[in-house]
C-alpha cells in the first residue's frame, strides 16, 4: 500500500470512528442495501397468510419511505415493464389477496369476491390504509405506475398484515403496479367497480401535456363502461385548474351527475381522502386549498 492510500484508509477510519458519513456513496449503498432486503423480504412474504395465532414470528417493521423516493410523477406514454392480463378472467387475484381469494379461483362468475374499489395513482397508499377498516368487507386495490412508491406500498401492507394478524386486518388491500391510462378494461369487467379514487392527479400544468390528464372525454367513457350504476368517482387536487378541468369534463358526460356539496360533506369517504392522503396532509401543512368533487354513475343518459 502506498504513503496516499495509507492516509486515505486512516482519514476514513478516523471519519467513521467520529460516527460521521463518508459520503454520498455511503448514502447509496445503504439505499442499495435496503432495498435489496426489501425485495427478499417481499418475494416471500407477499402471498403468505399470517395467522394470528403466531406469536413465533418477529413483528414485520413499517417500511422506511425514504429508501423509496423518485419522481414526483410519471409519464404515462413511455413504454413500461408492466405485466398484465389479457382480459380481467385471466387475472390471478390470489397473489394479491392471498387470504381472501383462494388459488385458481374463478373470479368471473357472479357471486365471487373481486375488487370493487380502486384508487388510481395511489402514492405512498395513505388512502389505502384508512379504506380498509372503512370497508373492511370489499375488495380495494391501489394502482401505481412508479416502481418504488408501488413496492413501499406493497411493503407497507406486508408489514401491516402480520402486526394486525391476530385481528385479520389489511388483507382487503393490495397494490399493482399499472398504467391506469392504458389497461384498466385488462383488469375489471363491465360494472365492476363502485368507487374511483383520483387523489391529488399530476396537473401536467403544459397545454401540450392536458392529453396526459387522468381525466379526459375518452377515460370518462372508459369509467363509466367500469362502474357500476350508481358508483361513485371520487375526485381531489390542491390545482384548481386541473379541477375545473376533471369537473368539465365529467359534467360534459351523458353517463355521470355531480352530487352536490351538501352529499360531499355526509360521505365519509370524501372526509378520508381529504386527511388521510399523503399528498393531503402536505397540502393541510402548506395551509392549501383542496378542490373536490364527486360524480355518481347514472344507470341511463339524462
Amino acid at each position: 500500500m502506498t504513503d496516499d492510500q495509507t492516509s486515505q484508509s486512516a482519514q476514513l477510519g478516523t471519519v467513521e470512528s467520529r460516527g460521521l458519513t463518508p459520503g454520498p456513496t455511503s448514502n447509496k449503498r445503504k439505499r442499495a442495501d435496503y432495498r435489496q432486503s426489501q425485495q427478499q423480504k417481499r418475494q416471500e412474504l407477499k402471498t403468505v397468510v399470517f395467522e394470528g395465532n403466531d406469536d413465533s414470528q418477529d413483528k414485520i417493521k413499517l417500511p422506511k419511505k425514504k429508501y423509496y423516493r423518485q419522481r414526483a410523477h410519471s409519464n404515462p406514454f413511455s413504454d413500461h415493464l408492466l405485466e398484465y392480463p389479457i382480459g380481467p378472467s385471466h387475472m390471478d387475484w390470489h397473489k394479491l389477496y392471498p387470504a381472501l381469494i383462494p388459488p385458481e379461483a374463478e373470479t368471473s362468475i357472479d357471486g365471487a369476491k373481486q375488487v370493487e374499489i380502486v384508487d388510481i395513482g395511489c402514492g405512498f397508499g395513505g388512502l389505502l390504509v384508512s379504506l380498509s377498516t372503512e370497508f373492511p368487507d370489499k375488495l380495494i386495490l391501489g394502482m401505481e405506475i412508479r416502481v418504488q412508491v408501488s413496492h413501499y406500498v406493497e411493503d407497507r401492507i406486508i408489514a401491516l398484515r402480520q402486526q394486525h394478524a391476530p385481528e385479520g386486518k389489511y388483507n382487503n388491500i393490495a397494490v399493482l403496479r399499472a398504467n391506469a391510462m392504458k389497461f384498466l378494461p385488462n383488469f375489471f369487467k363491465k360494472g365492476q367497480l363502485s368507487k374511483m379514487f383520483f387523489c391529488f392527479p399530476d396537473p401536467h400544468f403544459k397545454i401540450r401535456k392536458h392529453k396526459a390528464r387522468i381525466v379526459t372525454s375518452t377515460l370518462a367513457s372508459e369509467y363509466a363502461y367500469l362502474l357500476r350504476p350508481g358508483g361513485i368517482i371520487y375526485t381531489i387536487t390542491d390545482v384548481l385548474d386541473l379541477h375545473q378541468w376533471m369537473v368539465r369534463h365529467l359534467e360534459a358526460h351523458a353517463l355521470f351527475r355531480r352530487l352536490p356539496k351538501e352529499w360531499e360533506d355526509e360521505d365519509p369517504c370524501v372526509k378520508i381522502m381529504r386527511k388521510d392522503t399523503e399528498e393531503g396532509k402536505k397540502v393541510e401543512r402548506n395551509n392549501g386549498d383542496k378542490w373536490v368533487a364527486c360524480f355518481v354513475r347514472l344507470d341511463h343518459p339524462e
